[in-house]
């Protein structure tokens, strides 16, 4: 029951917003559906935005399941960007040239939340503080490199020069963009899964974020648990700004991310840190990401999907709270 209120009273309060705006509940709705689900092109096109939330959302769900709260997967997917078109484009064998990207791509993503690890473990800096911070220096950074060491050759743009054909991420559905990111992120989901539930450093993981000083009395070591749950949360996030560039954009501007890593935080807490949830949560949100231009035709602004957005992860938590209460 508290569900089902918790469910109506956020479509409720989404309703009356629409309402608020002179525009039809059911017509945004339809319209939601249409430019999420509607036609080829558009399934293609929010199964392409499910792939970096999939992603970053697992890094971020990975952390909060250690009792990390990593909220910079925004910088390490910017890095893994950075990471990505370098390696992309350097002179090198054809065949290298996608799988040296990706995995530098997860690389720079995995140095990033090192930098929060190492902050947090040798000198007691708090992760939410360090990794929002280290958004902002991400942000600054890859609009120093487009405009400096990877800026495209005639220096007119600030952007990077495009990747090689033999850079890029095939294409999964004839006649749209759909690219094998998308297999890659799923596939990552069920491994994620599969460490977290059934591998003794899954164990670790979470005995750390059910309780640090249990899981050191148990003889779990706190600190390495720490650094490899960063580094892998970090990397996830990076390869997504990786695959983002090898199989969308091509190239890296400023600015480049869309907000997928900020997002990321309601698509793990939606799915309650669960990697098969995620999957679903990460669909949802980018189904609204897909049908915000759609909607514009029912008469409101796109703006009304980073509402939905808010209600729908403001509804979940008010559940969580009134589930904890009646305990």
């Amino acid at each position: 029951m508290k569900l089902i209120a918790c469910i109506l009273g956020g479509l409720l309060l989404l309703a009356a917003v629409i309402l608020a705006a002179n525009a039809s509940p059911f017509a945004v709705a339809a319209a939601l559906v249409r430019g999420a689900f509607g036609s080829k092109d558009s399934i293609a096109n929010t199964l392409i935005q499910t792939t970096p939330l999939l992603l970053t959302g697992l890094g971020v769900g990975l952390a909060f399941k250690g009792k990390l709260f990593n909220i910079g997967a925004e910088g390490q997917f910017l890095l893994g960007a950075v990471f990505a078109i370098w390696a992309g484009t350097q002179k090198l064998p054809t065949p290298v040239l996608l799988p040296l990207a990706l995995l530098a791509g997860a690389l720079g993503g995995a140095l990033w939340a090192g930098l929060a690890a190492a902050l947090k473990l040798w000198r007691g800096v708090q992760e939410v503080l360090s990794t929002l911070l280290l958004n902002f220096v991400a942000i600054q950074l890859v609009a120093w490199m487009v405009r400096g060491p990877l800026q495209e050759a005639v220096k007119q743009y600030p952007q990077s020069d495009k990747l090689a054909v033999s850079s890029r991420l095939a294409f999964l559905w004839q006649g749209t963009q759909l690219h094998q990111g998308f297999l890659v992120a799923l596939f990552l989901a069920v491994i994620i899964w599969v460490y977290l539930s059934k591998t003794a450093a899954g164990f670790a993981l979470r005995t750390v974020g059910a309780g640090a000083e249990a899981a050191e009395a148990a003889g779990i070591s706190v600190a390495k648990t720490t650094w490899g749950t960063f580094l892998l949360s970090g990397a996830l996030s990076g390869l997504a700004g990786a695959i983002q560039i090898c199989g969308v954009t091509y190239f890296l501007a400023d600015p480049y991310s869309k907000g997928y890593g900020y997002t990321a935080i309601a698509v793990a807490l939606l799915a309650n840190l669960s990697p098969l949830w995620t999957i679903l949560t990460a669909l949802f949100f980018g189904a609204l990401t897909a049908g915000a231009t759609e909607v514009q035709s029912a008469g409101v602004s796109s703006v009304v999907i980073q509402v939905l957005q808010a209600v729908t992860l403001l509804t979940v938590l008010t559940y969580g709270w009134l589930r904890e209460r009646g305990k």
